[in-house]
């Protein structure tokens, strides 16, 4: 994908997580079933960085557990980040404003120590470019303890034909459908107003590829969420030993 794509697919999300932050928030609460089995195999006290972390709904839940480890919420949305700290007194959280895209130059901010596990629920998929994700998870793979695990979940919204309804042309955006990747789409957003997101649908297969390109295995599969069971694919990675 050309930079300059990229760069507006980017600038849609930006705009999207700008105006919409409290409403998109809002639908935010509730911790979906795939992320509750994720929860069930922590042990309590492992370190934890979470990316993309949004209005902390993940931090209130560990909280809820009693989670003895440290926790780092990471992301770019400062009205998300706001409502994240304002929600997770007396747990032991920390919230950086930062661009997923900018990790490897903040990587010495975010290693004070390596990490036992990152998360990143719903966020992979809002990255453009196949170079874009493998810099990212190489990144992620970087700030890991050896052995460590990296935890994402993707929408898999072609699952649902309500969502697909959603699927809007890219000249809504001023972008060329050739100018895009396969599995790249266009979703429409109907509450607080209309707007647009750029959401990428993952194969098991390009995971897959993804993960031994950046240093990891493939530990674990499994779909959940929706009513369908189905709607979020959620992957375990293991770090592999260099």
């Amino acid at each position: 994908m050309d930079p300059a794509v990229a760069a507006r697919l980017l600038e849609i999300n930006r705009g999207f997580y700008t105006r919409f932050g409290d409403s998109f928030s809002a639908t935010r609460h509730r911790v979906q079933p795939g992320v509750r089995r994720v929860l069930e195999t922590l042990k309590g006290d492992e370190d934890i960085l979470d990316l993309g972390c949004g209005n902390g709904w993940f931090a209130r839940e560990l909280m809820k557990r009693g989670h003895r480890g440290s926790y780092l919420g990471v992301d770019f949305s400062l009205p998300l980040l706001r409502e994240a700290e304002s929600h997770t007194g007396g747990f032991s959280a920390r919230f950086m404003e930062a661009d997923l895209l900018q990790l490897s130059a903040i990587s010495d901010r975010l290693s004070v120590r390596p990490w036992a596990l990152a998360t990143a629920f719903a966020v992979l998929h809002h990255i453009p470019s196949h170079a874009l994700r493998l810099e990212v998870v190489r990144t992620v793979r970087s700030l890991l303890k050896a052995e460590g695990r990296f935890i994402h979940s993707n929408w898999q919204f072609l699952s649902s034909e309500k969502l697909k309804a959603r699927i809007q042309p890219w000249e809504a955006a001023a972008v060329s459908g050739s100018e895009v990747e396969a599995g790249d789409y266009l979703l429409d957003w109907r509450s607080g107003g209309r707007g647009l997101r750029y959401v990428h649908h993952f194969s098991e297969k390009e995971l897959r590829e993804l993960a031994a390109a950046a240093g990891f295995m493939v530990e674990e599969v499994f779909y959940s969420d929706g009513q369908t069971g189905a709607l979020g694919l959620y992957e375990v990675w293991r770090a592999v030993r260099n």
